[in-house]
């Protein structure tokens, strides 16, 4: 028999509330939403430059994959609601203060715009392929002629989506760990170099991989320096802050950040980048699974370490 001595109402069972509310899902979630950003931003940014014929990959490829990543990371947030039934509510109202409302209109707009610019391209990738209905023809032709106000839309978009995903956590105050507004833009910038990752594997443009090599060096400096800001300005603030950094400075998620998304996600990736900038010969695919590896792990511990933080002792 085990004898338990309880002098607190603290620390039991649905009462303190330090448990694991939000599992795998949510993450995956905030991760392919991030990926589909930054896959949605370069193809519009390099649109509205003029790549359209250069870069390939990046403008006509590419986003063809972010329909069915924003889908599947829907499904995944869909599985985790508790009230299946209701999602819909979401759209019957804005809430300029809720980042929920500010997502649920961003997905709105970012997940048909993707598959109407995918869908005007795709007879470029596939020769054959036939809609079978001339009022599809034509409609897409009309929207081909409006690529470059879809792609002001998107790249506008792509950024809200990227940063929303970090202010859906940040605004929660009752968690240290989450209460910090670098969380946006750290999720911005890592949504951003997994979606310079994604497009540098599958290109075969080698001009095309060397600039997203550049830019994702870039990205990762970027990406490092509002990590060490976040823990310096956790270290510089409240005992529970504090507490909650220490939880990636000595405590249990000590190793997989620093060691899976710091070192193998972003340090290792950029040494490689770096090689094969001065003529090394990296296969594209290495750096890439790397970066996109770590910016998934990233949004996971976050998530789970956010929920082992708190205000109350």
């Amino acid at each position: 028999m085990r004898e338990e001595i309880i002098v607190s109402g603290r620390l039991n069972p649905h009462i303190d509330p330090i448990l694991h509310i939000w599992g795998w899902e949510i993450p995956a979630y905030l991760f392919l939403g991030g990926l589909a950003a930054g896959i949605l931003f370069f193809a519009s940014y390099f649109y509205l430059t003029g790549k359209e014929n250069d870069f390939k990959a990046s403008i006509k490829i590419a986003p063809m994959f972010t329909p069915f990543i924003l889908s599947i990371g829907l499904l995944f947030l869909f599985i985790d609601l508790s009230h299946k039934l209701y999602f819909w509510r979401l759209y019957t109202t804005i809430r300029i203060e809720s980042p929920m409302s500010w997502g649920a209109w961003i997905l709105m707009i970012v997940t048909p715009l993707s598959i109407i610019w995918s869908a005007t391209y795709l007879k470029e990738i596939f020769p054959k392929w036939d809609w079978k209905f001339k009022i599809i023809d034509n409609l897409l032709a009309w929207f081909t002629k409006q690529r470059k106000p879809m792609a002001w839309i998107l790249l506008f978009s792509s950024i809200i989506l990227g940063i929303y995903t970090g202010i859906l956590l940040s605004a929660f105050n009752a968690r240290p760990l989450w209460n910090t507004s670098i969380l946006g833009p750290l999720f911005l910038t890592s949504g951003l170099s997994a979606g310079a990752a994604f497009i540098m594997m599958i290109s075969k443009n080698k001009i095309e991989r060397t600039l997203y090599s550049k830019i994702d060096l870039g990205i990762i400096g970027v990406e490092m320096f509002f990590i060490v800001h976040m823990f310096m300005g956790f270290l510089a603030s409240s005992q529970a802050q504090i507490d909650a950094a220490n939880l990636f400075l000595g405590g249990e998620y000590t190793l997989p950040f620093w060691v899976f998304v710091v070192f193998l996600g972003m340090i290792v990736p950029a040494i490689l980048e770096i090689m094969e900038l001065r003529g090394k010969h990296i296969p594209a695919y290495l750096p890439s699974i790397l970066i996109i590896s770590g910016s998934l792990l990233l949004r996971l511990i976050i998530v789970y370490a956010g929920q082992a933080s708190r205000y109350l002792y």
